[in-house]
């Protein structure tokens, strides 16, 4: 059987007929489930328009074909549905954890982040995956009983889990938690909907996760071979693309160089893809999973990557590393990246009427604190180019950023 091809439904597939529904009880739409419904929101949501022009890696001057958050988050939907369909999960739910995973990034990338860090030190910090949470269940704004989207338990569980649970049984912080803690508003949010933080997410929310690692990974081989970082061959130092180079060459002596790059990560894709379907299957055969709360309950994940490609994965990381993310180039233009969001951030606290009707609201003035955050959420929500006219607006001298 192909990988994509249709499964009957596991029985640990979540299911919207049993989901625990949404903090405001809403009448059910009769053509549509409330996973589906959860997509759909997400697609019309002010904050998933604007991903089209925020930055995945190279800023969004850097030229027409290299990645946005939007384009990676389609991208990485694709890959989560087709997942969710080998393995017999709910194809509508991973697709609504997808979609939304990248709603918090702020502009400039990861080069944003960490500004915006920086600046909102004194209130808490700032991390992407908490402002996702902060725009789907507040920021957003376009409905009239409630702010937020409103989504299903199993949604807002997936999301706070993307990077699986973030504490031990004893309720202690682990992995990227360990030092920093558990953000306050997160934390709070999961003490709200009742989700226990020491289990697993959903297989659903697992598959969204894993698929956003596989799109990472290859997609910034692609954006990487296209900006001259580095040349096909010099991916043969990790022997799983030497192994694919090898098949590519052995069918295509001829390919051109474009050509070969493209097929190289088309290649990839699919040998991920099939890893990890194969070894959830594998895990899945080894216990009985009854219901969605015997895999939240497993010591580690179901959807994952054998030993093996789990070590080349690995390998593909550190080969990017050092050429990619730290190559001099994007260094330095992230650098100037960040000094644009430093400078947004202390102009907006110390003037907040210059923000948007909407923002300036409240007693910002009374609030050093309000301020600081109402500050750093108007600027995450920014794009690239919104955020450089701005710049523009109050400083006299702007990078170009290319």
């Amino acid at each position: 059987m192909a990988i994509d091809a249709p499964r009957s439904r596991a029985p640990y597939a979540s299911d919207p007929r049993k989901s625990r529904g949404r903090v405001r009880p809403e009448r059910e739409d009769p053509n549509r489930n409330v996973f589906r419904r959860d997509c759909d929101r997400v697609i019309h949501a002010t904050a998933f328009r604007r991903l089209k022009q925020k930055t995945q890696v190279f800023v969004a001057h850097e030229g027409d074909h290299f990645r946005t958050r939007l384009t990676h988050t389609l991208e990485v939907t694709q890959m989560a549905r087709s997942l969710s369909r080998a393995l017999g999960l709910d194809e509508d739910l991973a697709e609504a954890l997808a979609l939304a995973h990248d709603l918090g990034h702020p502009p400039f990338g990861h080069a944003g982040e960490t500004a915006l860090d920086e600046c909102l030190k004194g209130v808490g910090g700032f991390d992407h995956n908490v402002q996702t949470l902060r725009v789907v269940t507040a920021l957003e704004r376009r409905y009239p009983d409630y702010d937020g989207l409103n989504l299903t338990w199993e949604t807002i569980e997936g999301l706070i889990k993307h990077n699986g649970p973030l504490t031990d049984r004893d309720r202690q912080p682990m992995a990227r938690y360990r030092a920093r803690g558990i953000a306050e508003p997160l934390r709070r949010l999961a003490e709200v909907r009742g989700i226990n933080l020491a289990l697993q997410g959903s297989a659903e929310a697992q598959a969204a996760a894993i698929s956003d690692d596989i799109a990472y990974n290859a997609h910034d081989i692609d954006d990487g071979l296209r900006a001259d970082l580095f040349a096909v061959d010099d991916l043969r130092a990790i022997p799983l693309l030497a192994e694919i180079l090898d098949e590519i060459d052995g069918q295509y002596p001829d390919l051109d160089p474009a050509r070969r790059g493209y097929e190289l990560v088309r290649r990839l894709i699919a040998r991920f893809i099939a890893d990890v379907t194969r070894e959830s299957a594998r895990r899945a055969a080894q216990t009985e999973l009854r219901s969605p709360e015997d895999v939240r309950r497993l010591p580690q994940s179901l959807v994952a990557f054998s030993a093996e490609v789990a070590d080349a994965e690995k390998a593909i990381k550190a080969f990017l590393f050092p050429r990619m993310y730290r190559h001099p180039h994007v260094l330095r233009v992230t650098g100037e990246a960040k000094d644009v969001v430093r400078d947004l951030f202390q102009h907006f606290v110390a003037h907040p009427e210059t923000m948007p009707e909407g923002w300036r609201e409240g007693p910002l003035a009374d609030d050093s604190a309000l301020r600081a955050r109402r500050a750093g959420d108007f600027i995450a929500g920014m794009t690239d180019g919104f955020a450089l006219t701005e710049h523009a607006r109050f400083f006299d001298t702007t990078p170009e950023l290319r």
